[in-house]
């Protein structure tokens, strides 16, 4: 998960927005990866997990609502449904492990920060 945590950071801080392309390749790999993992995974995993899921969900709900092609439209909700039934899941594991929605979105803000941090230090 490290990798695709890595890349959606990279995602967030870039100046233009990655094609239609990019993006469906980068939430099939992420979805694929998630669909493997059969054992529990460690809490550092839930995290990153959580943060890459509802960054695709995010895009994909803003891009659902400004693509020009219907096509992409509908492929760019279906992305966005998906990946909120994760969101979801990993939310709901994180409540179980004691967290409340102000840690969740508290640690949140501090992971989109890490990401800017880098991005202005590179």
């Amino acid at each position: 998960m490290d990798k695709y945590y890595d890349k959606v950071q990279e995602y967030l801080n870039m100046d233009t927005e990655i094609e239609f392309e990019e993006f469906r390749n980068y939430y099939q790999d992420v979805l694929s990866y998630l669909e493997k993992q059969q054992e529990e995974i460690a809490e550092d995993e839930i995290w990153k997990s959580l943060f890459v899921v509802e960054s695709i969900m995010s895009n994909a709900e803003n891009r659902a609502n400004t693509a020009k092609k219907t096509a992409e439209r509908k492929k760019y909700k279906k992305m966005s449904e998906r990946t909120k039934l994760y969101a979801q899941f990993f939310t709901k594991k994180l409540h179980d492990m004691g967290y409340t929605q102000d840690q969740i979105e508290e640690r949140f803000d501090k992971m989109l920060a890490e990401g800017q941090a880098e991005s202005e230090s590179s």
